[in-house]
């Protein structure tokens, strides 16, 4: 999704405000998710976001997301933000951010989705840290007991 960054979008600082740049990310996140698993989509959750960069007025924002893992019915979506100074054109690397949506049915209930076969070498990169993402998370909520966190043991562990 390619966009400007208008002045109603903007801080006393003339940049992006976060939560506009937020709303984008989720746009793009979900249609991403939503054509990977052919159902509805929501947000379960926003795992990660790095404002690594002001963008400024009148900037030219790209976000680009790509479901990096498949689960039973939820999907890993990674976001990478690009602004295009508007001046030279140059394509510099903004922000990042990892969101998890969940694929429903008509009545809301979650729906099993289509595994991911990552092919690049990034694909595969952010596939393998998928999972020991989502066990570090699920351990933190107390869903997953931390034994049974096995990417996260042999992160730490060696094993």
């Amino acid at each position: 999704m390619t966009d400007m960054v208008l002045p109603s979008e903007t801080n006393p600082l003339n940049n992006l405000f976060g939560g506009e740049l937020l709303a984008r990310m989720d746009r793009a996140a979900s249609i991403a998710a939503r054509r990977h698993s052919r159902r509805i989509t929501v947000t379960a959750s926003v795992n990660h976001v790095a404002f690594n960069r002001a963008v400024p007025l009148g900037s030219v924002v790209t976000v680009e997301a790509a479901v990096s893992r498949a689960f039973k019915t939820s999907m890993e979506v990674y976001i990478d933000v690009w602004m295009e100074d508007r001046f030279s054109g140059e394509r510099t690397k903004a922000n990042e951010a990892i969101y998890t949506f969940v694929a429903v049915d008509e009545t809301g209930k979650p729906t099993e989705v289509p595994q991911l076969s990552p092919e690049t070498d990034l694909e595969k990169e952010r596939f393998a840290g998928a999972l020991r993402r989502k066990q570090l998370s699920l351990v933190l909520a107390g869903k997953m007991k931390p034994d049974d966190a096995t990417e996260l043991k042999a992160l730490f562990m060696g094993s």
